[in-house]
C-alpha cells in the first residue's frame, strides 16, 4: 500500500534515510534529525513530501519516496524533484518501487507538472534499470552543481540582495 506519510512515520523516514545513505556509501552525511524532517514535511510552511510503500501483509514500512516541487521557467509549470527513493532491501523486488514512482507520476499529472526528476548514482545497476524499464530519459549532458562549506560561505559573502523575503516580512 502507498500513502502519505504522517508525522508517526518521522522516525521510520528518518531510519530509512540513514539506510539509504549507508547504501549510497555516505553515512556520515546523513544528518538530518527527526525535529528537522517533522518541520520540513509537516510544519507551517512544508518544504517537501513524503510518500510510504507498506508490506500489504504486515502493514510494516518497508519503503518512502520523498520529494518537492521545483518551476521551469521554460514550460512555466512546476514541476517534482524526487530526492529520495528507498525500499527496504528484504522488500526490494515486490513492487514497492515502482508504485511509489507510479503515485508521484500520478500526482505530477493530476497537478499539471510538466517533469519528475531526480538523480541516480551512476553505480546503482538497479535503480538505473528500474528506471530506464519506465522509459526515463538519462540527461548525460547535463551535470549536477553544488556549493558547501566554505565555498558557499565565500560567495555567499559576496551577496547583497535577498532574493526574496523573510518569513518575517524583513526584506
Amino acid at each position: 500500500m502507498i500513502r502519505a506519510a504522517t508525522e508517526n512515520d518521522v522516525p521510520e523516514i528518518r531510519a530509512m534515510i540513514r539506510e539509504l545513505a549507508a547504501y549510497e556509501r555516505a553515512v556520515e552525511q546523513a544528518r538530518a534529525t527527526e525535529e528537522q524532517l517533522r518541520e520540513a514535511l509537516f510544519g507551517d510552511r512544508p518544504a517537501a513530501y513524503a510518500l510510504t510503500a507498506e508490506d500489504d501483509t504486515t502493514g510494516e514500512v518497508v519503503g518512502y519516496a520523498l520529494w518537492f516541487p521545483l518551476f521551469s521557467t521554460w514550460t512555466g509549470t512546476r514541476s517534482m524533484h524526487l530526492e529520495d527513493l528507498y525500499v527496504r532491501p528484504q522488500a526490494r523486488g515486490g513492487g514497492h518501487g515502482r508504485a511509489l514512482l507510479a503515485a508521484l507520476a500520478a500526482h505530477c499529472v493530476r497537478s499539471g507538472f510538466e517533469r519528475f526528476e531526480w538523480w541516480v548514482l551512476d553505480w546503482n545497476e538497479p535503480a538505473i534499470g528500474l528506471y530506464k524499464s519506465l522509459g526515463a530519459d538519462f540527461l548525460d549532458e547535463w551535470r549536477v552543481c553544488r556549493l558547501t562549506g566554505e565555498p558557499l560561505r565565500d560567495l555567499a559573502a559576496q551577496g547583497t540582495a535577498r532574493p526574496h523575503p523573510d518569513p518575517d516580512g524583513t526584506p
